[in-house]
């Protein structure tokens, strides 16, 4: 028997764009003699299509392309394909489901039993649990049906299991020959191995191959990395997809039980989590902005690390002719800045425009120092600068229907480090996800691996500043950035209290007024751009904070 791996990257809601690509697919599975072509979950609609659940045209869309995709099927292969299933029984409305088509025919369905309410996802606010129901027979070989979370009952990076139902465990008992794993499982930094060591437990643990096929691609927020896999019994990667691409591959199950994968199984290379973030970021950055409905991209370039790594990354992911650089220098802009900004973009080969902002400033100044009376007025004067920027690049957006990234990193966002309507202007924040300190150590990556100062080594090794002011540097306000990221990693990302963060050597102080940032900033973050999950705890979908309260961490 030889099964096919479908990964595809859909377009949430364009079922015609999907089931084309499911066909075509199909079609170049069946070319190579295979039998049967698996593919993600929630294929037909694209996941995550979060309330686009709850509108009534959107399910009945879903199921009649769903009847039409199997009214193409040739009759000689067998599908697995994802899909929102209407549920007529109580509960919620729609299960997370299977189908197995065959001659034309949707011949069963198996809904997906554990539902992820943790961090990005929301699942239960959709869909009712589905029941664990007896293996298919395909081909004369028993198949299980899991969906994603269903796999991850026994992921050891927990300290015990998550869920007190077991769906693998309850299939295996059935005897079965395979184990499929239908998934659209989010990437973050080095999500991939945590995901390939509990698809390699499981399959020792249960002693059944596993087959398992991942979405891949960028929506929204959300990034899948593909890295579709087969996995033996013993827990040994057979056959391995492609990161962050389309893939299809064939593998060959023969009678005795022997998995022989027409692509051999790269050898492991030492874990570069760089290298993997760079395609992640490519990969989301493409995706949104075309998903999207954009064609070019519009970047507020100043000469400082974060702008050259965003225009860096737009560069690759859309190429040097659809992303135009802005800069936008004020009486406080250094030569340096001048000088870096023009170097990066002739390095790029990207356009990039000057338009001085000094005349505006003044404008505003005179309009606004009668209201400011003796006040001391110079945050505010500061904020203008961004705000004016901001306008500036918005302007441009509006007239030319390119879309501006907002170029903040994670460190600058958690503490509030950002003007509101200023430098936080956008459709998509690219690195909002990014601690300051990786954000200089993806900038040496790229540099290293193109063999060349494609960012200009001296915008890495200036000390950072928003040059708002005179002599301005981000440590006047902020403490050094590889103690405030380790802060911010304790406290946001593993969830940390304040008299734990202490132990590793930071002051009381220190820790006190960067978690008081990190709180007092909420109300930002909620108006913000969206912004590419990158970590384990990102802000945006999956950070849900209040921001009327009062709840105060101290030692």
């Amino acid at each position: 028997m030889k099964i096919a791996l479908a990964q595809i990257n859909p377009i949430i809601g364009d079922f015609d764009y999907n089931v084309k690509k499911i066909l075509n697919n199909v079609e170049a599975a069946s070319k190579q003699g295979a039998d049967l072509v698996i593919f993600s979950e929630l294929v037909l609609c694209g996941y995550p299509p979060k309330d686009l659940l709850l509108k009534k045209q959107f399910i009945e869309d879903n199921k009649k392309n769903l009847e039409q995709l199997a009214k193409n099927i040739k009759s000689d292969i067998s599908i697995i394909v994802g899909f929102a299933e209407e549920n007529h029984g109580e509960g919620k409305p729609l299960f997370d489901s299977l189908a197995l088509i065959q001659g034309n025919k949707i011949i069963c369905t198996r809904q997906k039993v554990l539902l992820p309410t943790y961090d990005v996802f929301d699942e239960d606010r959709y869909f009712e649990q589905g029941e664990i129901i007896k293996s298919v027979e395909i081909h004369d070989k028993q198949f299980g049906f899991s969906i994603c979370e269903d796999i991850w009952h026994d992921d050891l990076t927990w300290t015990k299991p998550r869920y007190h139902v077991d769906p693998i465990g309850e299939l295996v008992k059935q005897k079965i020959d395979f184990l499929i794993n239908s998934s659209a499982s989010p990437y973050f930094i080095g999500k991939p191995k945590i995901r390939e060591n509990v698809l390699r437990n499981a399959a020792k643990k249960y002693k059944v191959p596993i087959i398992y096929v991942n979405q891949t691609g960028g929506n929204d927020e959300l990034i899948f990395d593909g890295n579709s896999c087969v996995i033996d019994k013993d827990g040994n990667v057979c056959l391995k997809l492609k990161s962050f691409q389309e893939d299809l591959q064939v593998f060959e199950y023969n009678k005795n039980k022997q998995i022989t994968a027409g692509r051999s199984v790269p050898t492991e290379l030492p874990f570069n989590d760089m290298q993997e973030l760079l395609q992640a970021i490519t990969c989301g950055l493409h995706d949104y902005v075309t998903k999207c409905g954009f064609k070019k991209v519009i970047i507020g370039l100043s000469g400082g690390i974060d702008s050259a790594l965003v225009a860096t990354l737009a560069t690759f992911a859309l190429g040097k002719e659809n992303v135009q650089g802005v800069f936008m220098p004020s009486r406080y802009t250094s030569n340096a800045s001048y000088t870096d900004a023009k170097e990066l973009a002739s390095n790029l080969g990207i356009d990039i425009k000057t338009i001085p902002i000094e005349e505006s400033f003044k404008t505003f100044l005179n309009l606004l120092s009668p209201i400011w009376g003796s006040v001391d007025s110079s945050l505010t004067q500061e904020n203008i600068q961004p705000r004016i920027r901001g306008l500036i690049l918005m302007a441009i957006s509006n007239q030319s229907g390119a879309l501006v990234l907002s170029t903040g990193n994670k460190s600058e966002l958690a503490t509030g480090y950002c003007t509101l309507y200023g430098d936080m202007c956008g459709g998509l924040s690219v690195i909002s996800d990014l601690p300051k300190t990786t954000v200089y150590k993806l900038a040496k990556y790229i540099n290293q691996k193109e063999g060349k100062n494609l960012i200009p080594n001296n915008t890495i090794i200036r000390p950072p500043t928003a040059e708002l002011k005179p002599n301005q540097t981000d440590q006047d306000t902020l403490p050094p950035y590889d103690l405030l990221d380790q802060i911010l990693n304790a406290y946001v990302e593993e969830h940390l209290p304040l008299k734990e963060i202490i132990k590793n050597g930071i002051t009381k102080e220190t820790a006190q007024k960067v978690c008081n940032m990190i709180d007092k900033s909420e109300y930002k973050r909620e108006q913000a751009a969206p912004g590419l999950k990158l970590t384990s705890r990102s802000f945006g979908y999956g950070w849900r904070m209040p921001i009327a309260q009062r709840y105060k961490e101290t030692i």
